[in-house]
């Protein structure tokens, strides 16, 4: 919440000696404060007896006064500690994801329909922690950075379909380029990254790709990142929908699903992850539960103050209102000092 703050404590004694002054000045003949034209406010006038002008100046001197003690609205932002990750997100969508090894409702779906929910469940549930998401097919691309706006992260997901990206399964520069995502040495003790994991997600064998899985491997180990892989899928032969040259579906045929499992042991194990197989969509779920049951990594954020300056809110009016005072009585003096002629 906002405050108002006051940098000069002497504003108030000023505007305690206002009334003062003006007490005074009525008990004398000669003026205790002499400001030009400011005689000729008290000054009867024949034409007219009101005395605005002097309501003016002193509201003018007050809203000045007030101004000179440089008040300031401050947004204090106090000192918080939160816990959590970053977590980069690696998702396979490669043309494999179409298989239909999954059942929803008793229905079959295909495996990226089974992930996508889950995944957003699971942002959903780590609400301190910043999510980004890297797709790979035949190469790796950053669909989002590192993020709180978990509500903008689950639009994306929404969006996701098979066939945006060209065939083939990268998984060296899909687990490669989430680890570019999180390289920030203000989270880095001793050249490793502290507090960061990957979740790699993939039905297939690598194909393509710059970066072998080997490699990847390597660069997760040094960074000291752990990366938890999960392989989608059944083993043996799944179903797999045909389309014709239009894009529509004319049928299904049964493929040999070819997960390399080895070497999602393999990363998980060097880097201090974990291998999860998820064969249908209860284990999807129990995988992505496991490692939201992961310990967290508290982080202390820094207290700052946000203020805004309101000196010239008041200085403004306040010099206005002395202006009109000062022009409405001018008038009213000249005509006073004005000789009379016979």
């Amino acid at each position: 919440m906002g405050h108002l703050a006051f940098h000069d404590p002497l504003w108030l004694f000023a505007l305690l000696a206002l009334p003062l002054i003006i007490w005074l000045r009525g008990r004398r003949s000669v003026p205790v404060l002499l400001v030009p034209f400011a005689a000729a406010w008290h000054r009867p006038s024949l034409s007219s007896p009101s005395r605005w002008p002097v309501g003016l100046a002193l509201t003018g001197l007050v809203l000045l006064v007030v101004a000179l003690a440089r008040p300031q609205r401050v947004e204090d932002k106090r000192e918080v500690r939160s816990q959590g990750y970053d977590i980069m997100l690696s998702v396979d969508l490669s043309g494999s994801m179409l298989a239909e090894d999954y059942e929803k409702n008793g229905e079959p779906i295909n495996r990226l329909q089974a992930i996508k929910p889950v995944i957003q469940a699971f942002i959903e549930q780590r609400p301190s922690d910043r999510i980004g998401v890297v797709l790979f097919s035949g190469r790796a691309y950053t669909m989002a950075p590192l993020t709180f706006d978990h509500d903008w992260l689950s639009r994306q997901l929404e969006r996701l379909k098979l066939g945006m990206l060209e065939n083939g399964t990268a998984i060296g520069d899909g687990l490669g380029v989430a680890l570019t995502r999180l390289e920030q040495a203000k989270r880095a003790t001793g050249g490793q990254r502290q507090g960061a994991f990957v979740i790699l997600l993939t039905d297939g064998v690598n194909n393509s790709g710059a970066l072998s899985p080997e490699q990847a491997t390597t660069l997760a180990k040094a960074r000291g990142i752990p990366v938890y892989t999960i392989g989608a899928g059944k083993d043996g032969y799944v179903p797999m929908p045909v389309f014709d040259a239009n894009n529509r579906r004319i049928g299904r045929r049964m493929v040999l699903s070819d997960l390399d499992e080895a070497a999602l042991r393999i990363i998980s194990e060097q880097t201090g992850g974990k291998f999860f197989r998820a064969a249908d969509t209860d284990t999807v779920e129990a995988a992505f539960k496991a490692i939201d049951r992961a310990q967290k990594i508290e982080f202390q954020s820094k207290s700052y103050l946000i203020t805004t300056e309101l000196f010239w809110w008041l200085a403004a009016p306040g010099l206005a209102a002395l202006a009109l005072a000062a022009l409405a009585a001018r008038p009213l003096g000249a005509r006073a000092a004005r000789p009379q002629t016979t």
